[in-house]
């Protein structure tokens, strides 16, 4: 079991950073590509463990995807309908992404695969996906009524549906649209509140039309996708732990690059400035694909108290970690009511971030499904472990660096899966920390 050991950063942090490719831009690319008529090319590509999962994927269903460098993808898409049989089962990691879109393109293939993951995915709910890929058409077999992988799926001529989902979700949403587009008329796909729309952005950069009217989303059957190139915009997400440093180590400058400005992903930048965060330098651009981005600065500077409601989290739902973090140092109590979907991540979340930074002396709590932390805490080092999430182990490094003493996080193998560049990150800026390998 790999760890890492941090010590309580005195000396100031900067630099110029640079983040890997977004996570869900990565495993869209890669899927797009697939589904497209004709080459496609990317740059910035993840490497991390998911966006590899979703792109042996595919190789295993008889896309042709040249790697010319582990983050530089040459893809030769076979078109909507060309897929081949995979000749064994697909293993998906612990890609919740990745199963779900998948879902959504093998329910229209009219043939048969299983997908499996490791024991975490294996765990996490599909029904909400499958449920609807059923009215549509396709057979789903699985425990618990097809709730949980591995997942045998039979796909075909699917039927549209109109589908309101219960609770925003990108990855639901997702696979419906793209299942939406091998179905005879107009799927439609209605949420409570607006989820990440890289899919939709992706659908119409890729040359298909869809239709959205506010919270719903409709896509035609019967559409084709033309390749595209493009450099894909550095992980909001992952940045998002370096602005959490930036802002807590006395003396720190740090500037981002190219980090992804997508509207329906930078919900933190606004909790940041509801903190009393001043960004520097913003400036918005585009790297020619399908989602903006921007460069900024940023400062250390005191933090206030933040409180965040239910209907304001898809934006920043893979963010709470870190803000749970900023929590602890800021002044007030923090509040991050019903946040239930982080309890069905990689890991229980709440449980995790509760656990975790109470053994670093965090005056944190959970009631049911909300947060409530005061601050400023000071912290003290510990052992902690990450539960095999790479938010929860990103999150405690951060917190590491402004304990006192010495903090040891184990577990950390599994940053790789959204960030395989992180440690050699925090060098460039400075930090102190050590990797220990068993």
């Amino acid at each position: 079991m790999k760890s890492v050991k941090v010590k309580k950063q005195t000396r100031a942090l900067a630099g110029a950073l640079s983040f890997p490719g977004d996570k869900s831009l990565s495993h869209r690319a890669i899927l797009f590509g697939s589904l497209a008529e004709g080459k496609s090319h990317f740059t910035n590509v993840l490497p991390g463990g998911d966006c590899v999962c979703t792109k042996e994927a595919f190789e295993s269903l008889g896309v042709e995807i040249r790697t010319h460098s582990p983050t530089e993808l040459t893809i030769h898409g076979r078109g909507l309908d060309s897929l081949e049989v995979p000749k064994k089962e697909i293993y998906l990691g612990n890609s919740g992404t990745s199963m779900r879109l998948l879902l959504g393109v093998l329910a229209g293939q009219p043939f048969e695969a299983t997908l499996t993951g490791d024991a975490s995915l294996s765990s996490r709910p599909m029904r909400r996906v499958t449920d609807y890929l059923k009215k549509m058409g396709a057979l789903v077999e699985g425990r618990d009524h097809a709730n949980f992988a591995p997942l045998k799926i039979r796909g075909g001529k699917l039927k549209s549906i109109e589908a309101n989902l219960p609770v925003p979700s990108a990855q639901v949403k997702s696979a419906l649209l793209l299942a939406g587009l091998y179905a005879d008329g107009k799927t439609t796909v209605t949420e409570p509140a607006k989820s990440r729309d890289h899919t939709e952005r992706f659908l119409k950069y890729f040359g298909g039309r869809i239709e959205e009217q506010g919270l719903r989303v409709s896509i035609q059957g019967g559409q084709r996708l033309e390749a595209r190139e493009f450099r894909i915009a550095g992980d909001i997400s992952s940045a998002a732990f370096f602005m959490a440093m930036a802002l807590l180590v006395p003396g720190s400058a740090l500037e981002f690059k190219s980090v992804l400005d997508n509207p329906t992903r930078t919900g933190v930048l606004e909790v940041l400035k509801r903190m009393g965060v001043r960004f520097d330098n913003y400036r918005r651009g585009g790297l020619g694909g399908p989602e903006p981005a921007a460069d900024f600065s940023l400062v250390s500077q005191p933090l206030k108290a933040f409180e965040i409601k239910k209907e304001e989290l898809p934006p920043l739902i893979d963010e709470i970690p870190i803000l749970t973090v900023l929590a602890t140092q800021a002044r007030g109590r923090s509040i991050i009511h019903e946040a239930e979907e982080l309890r069905v991540k990689e890991t229980d979340r709440i449980h995790s971030m509760v656990s975790t930074l109470s053994t670093l002396g965090a005056q944190i709590r959970a009631e049911g499904n909300s947060l409530f932390i005061e601050g400023p805490t000071p912290l003290k080092g510990a052992v902690v472990n990450s539960f095999k999430d790479h938010r929860t182990a990103m999150s405690l490094v951060v917190a590491g660096l402004v304990a006192q003493g010495e903090t040891t996080v184990e577990d950390i193998e599994c940053i790789d899966t959204s960030f395989p560049g992180f440690f050699e990150l925090l060098k460039q800026t400075g930090a102190f920390f050590q990797t220990l390998t068993p």
